[in-house]
Formats: structure tokens, sequence, C-alpha cells
């Protein structure tokens, strides 16, 4: 069934599913009957189907038109949207299409006399400008000056982008977990006198010595030295020889000059004593009162290295040569007075030679005690083996120990009987080197912070005594021997040592 040429009418209805009325009109036609090359009137049927072309589905909105070709005179398409009406481009003078969301306006482009058109987001501000872009025409800078003050989005070029803050989610993406809060330690407060800040400074002629103290540590080792030397001698030229032999005894006595070299010494103070180098901020704390400590003694600042200790205890310590040492606790958590006075004490160990000194016979005597070592735990095992087989055979080798050690201090009294007093001896140089390094700090002006410190060190003994108590539990005195083995006196003890340097009243 054809349809008459001539204006389609104003509400066409086309056939759809299972309607009988034909196609909607196809472009490039000189009537609204379509022509394929080779059939008169009907088109040609699609692939696999003997029925005319698919009909579009149903709908309450009419089918689009399709547009008609120039000069046909046919109906123009229909689109959805309100009215139906064909699009009108610039310059055709039609009314223009119907957009979802435009307000029923057409974009105007550039140059085209109309609004701008409008960006999601843009809150109905100008249109973007691009990088490079020409300068708008008079009326477009008119249209512009009629939008909104919302600014439009930003593209290269102009002002910085906008970014998604931090708390933006993607599609897909999860919430990140945050990291975990790691509280810093609080730093103390800074109530030190800095009277040598940005003054020069007069140093002392000698930087380092050697007080009675450490004479007295050097001349209790020599009983054990003695034995270290033995020991050394007799395993070196018996195993390797008397020309090598001998080299490694030389080697061994020179091996002495290592407490002084630095390099060593920080080995020795990372790897035994578990010391670090501090953190930067913990060095800006540090070396500023390290400064004044010096300062105020006439010592060269950078003859020490200054290192840590990670510890909660308040404590720090002098080591080899060049070494001072001093907990996080001790840092972190007391004024910087009192860390002053921690400092200076550990300076007149220094500079009193107790480092060095402690540190070298701990080093030559080190053969004999592995020496006196290995020999307990040989008899204890062979107690041990007697023991399995019969009383009478752990008696007898009680008796054969006991008669080879009188043998030692009948025959070489002169060693064995240093070697039984001396660690009562260095414990007593301890004790004597404890109370001439409070006495350097107190010296130096420390002494009211020195007496802090120490009342600190007691009151944490109480607060332990008390909660034993509370906990039900008895702590064991130390006895008389165990009291004359200890390297620090009593906090008493120290405290009357400072009482001439704190002109207390009487």
């Amino acid at each position: 069934m054809s349809q008459p040429p001539g204006p389609a009418p104003a509400s066409p209805e086309p056939p759809y599913p299972g309607a009988a009325t034909p196609p909607p009109p196809y472009p490039d036609a000189a009537s609204s009957q379509p022509s394929y090359p080779g059939a008169a009137t009907q088109p040609p049927p699609y692939p696999g189907a003997a029925s005319p072309p698919p009909q579009y589905p149903a709908s309450s909105a009419p089918p689009p038109q399709y547009p008609a070709s120039p000069g046909t005179g046919g109906p123009g398409p229909q689109y959805p949207g309100p009215g139906g009406h064909p699009p009108q481009y610039p310059g055709a003078g039609g009314p223009a299409p119907q957009y979802p969301g435009a307000g029923g306006h057409p974009p105007q482009y550039p140059g085209a006399g109309g609004a701008a058109p409008q960006y999601p987001g843009a809150g109905g501000g100008p249109a973007p400008q691009y990088p490079g872009s020409a300068t708008p025409s008079a009326a477009h800078q008119q249209t512009a000056q009629q939008q909104t003050a919302t600014p439009p989005p930003q593209y290269p070029g102009q002002q910085q982008p906008q970014y998604p803050g931090p708390d933006a989610r993607y599609p897909g993406q999860q919430s990140p977990q945050p990291a975990p809060f790691v509280p810093r330690p609080a730093t103390a407060p800074d109530d030190l006198d800095y009277r040598h800040q940005g003054s020069r400074v007069h140093l002392a002629s000698h930087q380092r010595g050697a007080d009675a103290t450490a004479i007295g540590q050097l001349a209790t080792q020599i009983p054990g030295f003695l034995v270290s030397l033995a020991v050394v001698s007799s395993l070196a030229l018996g195993l390797l020889g008397t020309a090598v032999g001998w080299l490694v005894v030389v080697a061994w006595l020179a091996s002495g000059a290592l407490v002084f070299h630095r390099p060593t010494e920080l080995r020795f103070a990372r790897h035994v004593l578990k010391l670090r180098m501090p953190l930067a901020e913990e060095r800006a704390r540090l070396e500023p009162i390290w400064r004044e400590v010096t300062a105020r003694a006439g010592i060269e600042a950078n003859t020490y290295e200054l290192m840590v200790e990670n510890s909660e205890d308040l404590n720090a310590v002098a080591a080899a040569g060049h070494v001072v040492g001093v907990t996080t606790y001790s840092l972190n958590r007391i004024p910087s007075s009192n860390l002053a006075a921690v400092l200076a004490h550990e300076l007149g160990h220094h500079t009193g030679g107790h480092a060095w000194a402690g540190l070298l016979g701990y080093w030559y005597s080190l053969p004999g005690r592995l020496a006196w070592a290995f020999t307990r735990g040989m008899a204890r095992i062979a107690l041990a083996v007697a023991g399995v087989f019969s009383a009478a055979a752990t008696g007898l080798l009680i008796l054969f120990m006991g008669m080879f050690v009188i043998a030692g201090f009948l025959i070489a009294w002169y060693i064995t009987i240093p070697l039984v007093v001396a660690p009562y001896l260095l414990a007593y140089a301890g004790r004597l080197g404890e109370l001439r390094a409070d006495q350097q700090a107190a010296a130096l002006g420390f002494a009211p912070e020195m007496a802090q410190v120490l009342h600190h060190f007691q009151a944490e003994e109480d607060a332990a005594k008390a909660a034993a108590v509370t906990q039900g539990k008895k702590l064991q005195e130390p006895g008389g021997l165990a009291k004359l083995l200890s390297t620090h006196p009593d906090n008493y003890t120290r405290l009357r040592a400072l009482e001439p340097y704190l002109q207390l009243p009487r």
C-alpha cells in the first residue's frame, strides 16, 4: 500500500508490531515511497525474512522521522522530546531542539550570538576557556557578563584546578586505613643557664688525665694482666710455634691502643654497649647542652662522641676514650639542667681517666678471666660426673681441687692472692670514681641539679620497695660482701659528698 506524494500528516502514525500500516518514509527519495535498486515499489526484504522490514517497538511517543533530502519537500524527522521539532542550527532560523536538563534551550557556540553551553557543575557560568583560544567576540563577552558569579571549571593554563580532598571516595575505592598514631616523647623543659653561649671559651691545657682512681684501677688489674699474659703465651707458643707465637703475643700487647682508636670505639659502643648515633632532633637537643658543659670545663666538645641508648632508665655512660652515651629517658624526660649535670658527671669520668683505665684493664685481664671461667666449668663437670659413680669419688675430687688451690696460694701467692682480692679493690675504685665524677659536676656549677638526680634515684628505689611490700614480697638487702662488690656508692653517701658544694644551712 503506497502513500501519495505531498506533505506528511500532522501526526503520522507509523506501523508498530501488530499494525498493518506501512513503515515511515526513508531519505533520498523523490516521494515518501523509497525506491530501491531492482525493486519498483517495495523495499527489499531483510536477510532470512520474507516479511516486511522490522517494525519499531511500541511506544506512546511517535517514531522519529528521518530528514528528507534537499528539495524533496518531504516531512522532517520527529525527535524525542517536547514538541517533536527538529533541531535548528545557527542560521537555520527554525526553533531550537529541546535537550534534557537544558531548560529547553539549545547550546549556542561562540560566534552564534546565543548563550554559551552549560557544563555539569559549572552552575550556569560562562564557557570554559582553553589554552591558546582566541579572544571571544563582543557577543560572547556580553553573554559571559550575563552569567552567574559561579566560577567555571579551570583548565591547564588558567588557575590551579581544585582536586578532590583527602576524604573523597571513588566508585569501588575502599576507605583507607589511617596510619597508627605514635605519640612523640614530650621534650623536657630547657632550663639550663647557657652562660657560655656565643662567647669565647678558654680551653684547658690538659684535655684528659689520670687521677688516683684511674691509677688504682690499673694497678689492681696487674695480677689479672699477668695471668692473661701467661695464658696467651702458652696457647700461642704451644699451638703456633716460637716465631709466630711471639708475634701473636706482641700483637696482643699492642692491641690496647685500640682503646683510643675512635672507629674501634664506635664499633665497641654499637655492638657491645648497644649504643647508636643520635637522630637529628636528638642531636639538636643534646649538642647545645654538651657544648655548655664542655665550655665550663675548658674541654673541646668535639673530643668526644655523643651516642644514645634506647632505655627507659635515667642513666648515662662514659666508654673507652671518646664515647659519651645517654639514655632516651634522660634525653627526653628530664630538664636540660639535670641532663647537663648527668653529662658533666660522665665528662668527669673521661677527664679523670676512669673510662679508658677501666676498659684497658678489662681488655688485658680478659684472657685470664676466660681461663678461670673455663677452669670452673670443667670442675663443675668433673664433680657432676663423679657424683654419678659414687660419693667417695666426689669427695676425692674435691680434696684434689682443694690441694691444688692451696698449692697455688703457697707457691704463687703474689698472683693468687691479688686475684682473689682484685674484685673488691676494683669495686672500691669504682665507688671512688663515682664520687670524684660527682665532685667534677658540682665544680662546674651543677651541684643542685646533681642532687636532684640522686633524689630521683632514691625515689625510684623507695617506690620499688613499696611495690614489693604491697605485693607481699620482701626485697633482699645486699649483705656485707655484696656491698663491698658494688661499683656505685649508695645515694645518701653521694648526697653527703655534695653537701660542701650545695652550701646548705646548718
